[in-house]
């Protein structure tokens, strides 16, 4: 759809997206999201693969694998993948017969359980075919160091048309292309000696990494210095550093005046289950003007007012969610990258009517939102975490996560329709990580539509479909009013 856009696409991952590529050890952890992209039709086959292949070949970051950095003093490198099979990327099947909703669901659940080649470029595509009504969808995934979801949507560009009849982009010679990417590369890495070049890369990491974390390097050393005679005092900064920043998309501490989180969803697993609500996005916008609001204020306070309604039906009473919202950090239109930042928000568990819901959550999230663009977010201590062993980090990971009752997460689309190789876009069912939270609500504008994914651990909350239901119902009194 779009061919003019910069790529933010560097040599080596930011400090943030090695955050992420490093917790993922602990599949828990599992940062990445997932998007089941909703079409009136099957795209036409040859059509797609010819727009796949020219994305893929503007886009280096999707022939390119992942190289681990040196001794952590440098965050990993991308390079070519000498075997990059763009059929192992992108596949084709059929539902089974009658082909329901449900089943589409359910296999995009399964699909996003199964993990990522972490040896591979970090992405697949898989075209879902035999749906109800001749309809189709595309479950797409796309590992989050890869890009975050502002940077994903603007990505999809490259195989989005306007128009149901427009033509595919000029033809590539794909192989050629990887093949002349790992030639050249080879060459460069050829062209000194061994010696010469392990004490380059030693060097270039080395300054890496005192440019990026120059002040925060010298007091973490000092502070790590002490930890051989007071191991439990590492188990204490570690934590205090995770209680500032996101170890990875999702994960975030439900801090607040009280304890908060609901006692009903302590448990977590690796299962995952997904549900959908559909709501007309001009009554979110008047909801929110009538309050002074954003429809992202309207949107926290629905969820929060779910939660409500779920337990109340069950007779439990909560005195407050922990819940995130993420703010994006992003000056500019390059496609790619990661630039956001999630932000701990506590919920009032309270009954109130919804328009003092939407003023209190209007209220924290404007002083949470410029406290976190002012401070950095998780970007300003995300290199310290990278020197922390792993193997703490993710145990303290899990511990912040656990906490989490529903992480959130707002993206906006197209006011117009859009095409994949002839079918119409119809939505956007949006799998945001739940990286050890209870459960991640991503919303999704389109068309005139506001598409918010459910994406859920069945074993956290026994009972997703009646969640599904609860948020609904919170907006649909929401949008009466």
């Amino acid at each position: 759809m779009s061919t003019e856009r910069e790529l933010a696409f560097t040599d080596r991952m930011s400090d943030h997206e090695a955050m992420m590529w490093n917790v993922e050890k602990d599949p828990w952890l599992n940062p990445n999201g997932a998007g089941l992209i909703l079409l009136d039709r099957p795209p036409d086959h040859d059509h797609f693969l010819q727009t796949i292949r020219a994305a893929v070949a503007r886009m280096p970051r999707l022939y390119e694998r992942v190289v681990p950095g040196l001794a952590r003093l440098s965050t990993p490198a991308w390079v070519p993948d000498p075997e990059f099979d763009l059929d192992y990327h992108v596949r084709w099947l059929n539902l089974t017969e009658p082909g329901t909703e449900r089943q589409l669901f359910d296999l995009a659940a399964q699909l996003y359980q199964e993990p990522l080649d972490r040896t591979r470029p970090l992405w697949r595509f898989v075209v879902i075919e035999g749906i109800e009504g001749g309809r189709a969808a595309i479950w797409a995934l796309m590992h989050h160091s890869v890009a975050d979801g502002i940077g994903q949507m603007r990505m999809a560009e490259m195989y989005q048309q306007l128009g149901p009849d427009d033509p595919p982009p000029a033809d590539v010679d794909l192989d050629t292309i990887v093949a002349a990417a790992v030639e050249a590369h080879d060459a460069k890495e050829a062209g000194g000696n061994l010696a010469t070049d392990f004490a380059d890369t030693t060097a270039k990491s080395v300054s890496h990494l005192v440019r990026r974390q120059a002040g925060l390097v010298r007091r973490s050393a000092a502070e790590m210095a002490m930890w051989g005679a007071d191991p439990a005092r590492a188990r204490h900064t570690i934590d205090d550093v995770l209680s500032k920043v996101s170890v990875a998309a999702g994960i975030v501490r439900g801090g607040g005046e009280v304890e908060g989180g609901s006692p009903l969803w302590k448990q977590r697993s690796r299962r995952r289950h997904l549900e959908w609500v559909r709501l007309p996005l001009e009554d979110l916008r008047r909801a929110a003007k009538d309050h002074g609001a954003t429809i992202n204020d309207v949107f926290l306070a629905g969820m929060a007012d779910g939660a409500v309604r779920y337990h109340r039906d069950r007779g439990i009473t909560v005195d407050a969610f922990n819940s995130s919202f993420v703010v994006s950090t992003r000056r500019d239109r390059k496609v790619g990258g990661n630039a956001f930042t999630p932000v701990p928000v506590q919920l009032s568990g309270a009954e109130m009517d919804p328009a003092e819901r939407i003023e209190r959550v209007s209220a924290q999230l404007a002083e949470l939102r410029e406290s976190a663009t002012s401070s950095g977010g998780m970007t300003s201590l995300s290199g310290i975490i990278n020197l922390l062993p792993t193997s703490l980090v993710t145990s303290v990971a899990r511990s912040q996560a656990g906490k989490i009752d529903f992480a959130t997460s707002n993206l906006r689309g197209a006011k117009f329709p859009l095409y994949v190789s002839g079918a119409r876009v119809l939505g956007t069912v949006t799998m945001g990580p739940l990286a050890g939270t209870a459960c991640n609500a991503t919303a999704m504008s389109y068309d005139g539509n506001f598409d918010i994914g459910l994406f859920i651990d069945p074993v956290a909350i026994e009972e997703p479909a009646d969640f599904r239901d609860a948020v609904a119902a919170a907006f649909d009194t929401i949008i009466a009013r």
